[in-house]
């Protein structure tokens, strides 16, 4: 039995689009190969609300998120941690002899715009990340409010973990400040594991430039050259079929429309965050939450590997907590084309399962 996906990733995936995957190969280096790519970066331009160049990579999103810090941090970089996601970054980095510090605050709190402001004061740091949405946590850090304290730090490389939210919840990258916002196919764009894209800033490029061991394949100067030079090609082989239902879905999209397209992943968080007040508590401040996946806290002490197991049962799949927050919490994502008629039914079957 199919289990349908309420998980933080890989979500759902619409037949139409997988369909898109079987599209028949042509070669890399033709022209139509460039006219793809370059389709696909003028809608995700859209999307990303940017005038800047966008870099197709076919890794995860961890992919980009190491080509950014290993590319860019020429001095040292500050890690903003709120989740496993942030650590990760840090990881990353001390792994690519990057100098580093990591800022993690307490699991459910943000990144506040005040620890920004403090850390980036000291003139240490040349390039900062910040986890945008944390799907260990259920939390959104408040991106507008970071984008007034980095006005201050014009000298400051801005990287942006857009990984789990670019699609479900708008993110004006030019007006937030952002260098190199980074985002991958399987979790609100909706379509399988394999390909992330990332905007990139003359400011970043510029900072690459200086920046002399930046790896090979996740060197995003070498991306962003490459494309300039052989009309939207890339070094390396990309996955054409993850790019041809990348296409599609974007058309996809922009039908439903922006604006309309965050409106519904709100109003889905807001009934599930409706459903875990009535029954548990929320875990993350809730003044940040997630507008693309709900953690909840386990305040009743269900068995929630049990609570899977019978959904799983029924054809649906939520998400048990991450990392050390496994049992103490649990997940129920609503983003990609899930819709208001999927989050009751999955409700409404936990509901039955733990005779609410």
């Amino acid at each position: 039995m199919h289990k349908k996906l309420f998980i933080p990733g890989p979500v759902e995936v619409r037949p139409d689009v997988l369909e898109k995957m079987a599209t028949p190969m042509i070669g890399h280096r033709s022209k139509d190969a460039s006219a793809l790519q370059r389709r696909i970066s003028d809608k995700l331009r859209q999307l990303f609300y940017t005038k800047e160049e966008i870099l197709l990579s076919t890794t995860s999103g961890s992919g980009l998120m190491e080509g950014a810090v290993r590319s860019c941090t020429a001095k040292r970089a500050a890690i903003f941690s709120v989740g496993a996601f942030g650590n990760r970054w840090y990881d990353m980095a001390k792994s690519n002899n990057v100098p580093a510090d990591l800022f993690e605050v307490e699991w459910g709190k943000p990144t506040t715009p005040e620890l920004v402001d403090e850390v980036l004061s000291t003139g240490k740091y040349d390039l900062i990340t910040i986890t945008h949405n944390e799907t260990s946590t259920g939390l959104m850090n408040p991106v507008e409010e970071i984008a007034e304290v980095m006005k201050k730090y014009p000298e400051v490389v801005y990287c942006l973990d857009t990984v789990s939210s670019m699609g479900g919840t708008k993110i004006e990258v030019d007006k937030l400040g952002v260098d190199i916002c980074i985002t991958s196919s399987q979790k609100a764009l909706g379509l399988p594991p394999g390909i992330a894209a990332c905007s990139m800033s003359q400011k970043a490029v510029e900072r690459a430039k200086q920046v002399p061991n930046r790896g090979l394949y996740l060197d995003l100067l070498s991306l962003y050259e490459y494309i300039q030079k052989k009309d939207y090609q890339y070094p390396s082989t990309p996955s054409l079929s993850h790019m041809y239902a990348l296409d599609y879905q974007l058309d996809r999209i922009l039908e439903e429309g922006i604006e309309n397209r965050f409106k519904r992943h709100k109003e889905m968080a807001e009934v599930v965050r409706a459903w875990a007040r009535e029954h548990f508590e929320i875990f993350p401040d809730e003044r940040y939450m997630s507008n693309t996946l709900t953690n909840i806290k386990n305040t009743r002490n269900i068995d929630v590997a049990d609570l899977n197991k019978k959904l799983g049962e029924r054809g649906f799949q939520i998400s048990n907590g991450y990392g050390k927050l496994k049992d103490k919490t649990f997940r129920i994502a609503h983003m990609a084309d899930c819709t208001m008629e999927d989050i009751h039914d999955v409700l409404k079957n936990i509901d039955e399962i733990l005779g609410f």
